[in-house]
């Protein structure tokens, strides 16, 4: 049986050694697909539309990864001078491929980020700075004060969901690495864990072959089995004969 080739979303950058533009995405996602069995593939940011489709037809599934703000203006947010690194080009190539792959069926994992993109390309909104605007909140943005595998706080996951098959257990601590987060779930979506202070920590796209996302990184996890066999479950998801 082939490995499947998994697309993983990539960020725009500037080599300041080398004064030169790059498009790039952390090595632990890339690591983590190759330890599930898959073969990363990187979504370049400059493609057009037609070409963007026609790799999208070559491959089996897709990572959405974390990175910078979405920009506000998407989601109808409230301006706040902690939001940054907002690329309006990575904002919509990855609202396209999340239409893509919704109405296409191709299984996908979206990651800190990634289940922010996915809630707002299917309608819902943000909140633009957690601790500001959620009243109660947990400290959820611990870098650089903690390592990236530092596990933050509990999350509750909810029962008979894709997710709790997935990890097994009703509540599992999680790393903990954005100061964004969902504040008006798209209707599309299904909530499927939620931290003590409420926020919600994943959400899945309900009659899917395979939809699921989560708001901490897991592949920042690599000795946790639970949180690898998200990677697992999505390369199983995608597997070609």
């Amino acid at each position: 049986m082939s490995a499947p080739l998994i697309g993983v979303t990539t960020r725009n950058a500037r080599s300041e050694l080398y004064q030169i533009d790059v498009i790039q995405t952390p090595r632990p996602y890339s690591e983590a697909l190759v330890r599930a069995g898959a073969i990363p593939v990187l979504i370049p940011l400059n493609l057009p539309p037609d070409r963007l489709q026609e790799l999208l037809a070559r491959l089996d599934g897709v990572v959405f990864t974390g990175g910078g703000d979405i920009e506000t203006g998407r989601f109808g947010g409230v301006p706040h001078d902690k939001i940054y690194d907002v690329d309006p080009e990575r904002d919509e190539i990855e609202i396209q491929l999340v239409q893509q792959v919704a109405e296409g069926g191709m299984p996908f994992l979206g990651i800190c980020r990634g289940l922010q993109i996915v809630n707002v390309a299917f309608g819902g909104s943000l909140y633009t700075h957690i601790p500001d605007q959620l009243p109660g909140a947990l400290q959820h943005s611990n870098f650089p004060g903690h390592p990236w595998d530092y596990l933050a706080h509990p999350v509750q996951v909810g029962e008979g969901s894709r997710l709790a098959e997935i990890l097994g257990e009703p509540i599992v601590q999680v790393n903990s690495l954005h100061h964004q987060g969902i504040k008006e779930l798209a209707i599309a979506l299904r909530a499927t864990a939620s931290a003590p202070d409420g926020l919600i920590e994943a959400v899945e796209l309900p009659d899917h072959p395979f939809a699921v996302c989560v708001q901490w990184h897991p592949e920042c996890l690599p000795d946790d089995p639970r949180m690898q066999n998200l990677f697992r479950s999505l390369v199983s998801a995608s597997q070609v004969s």
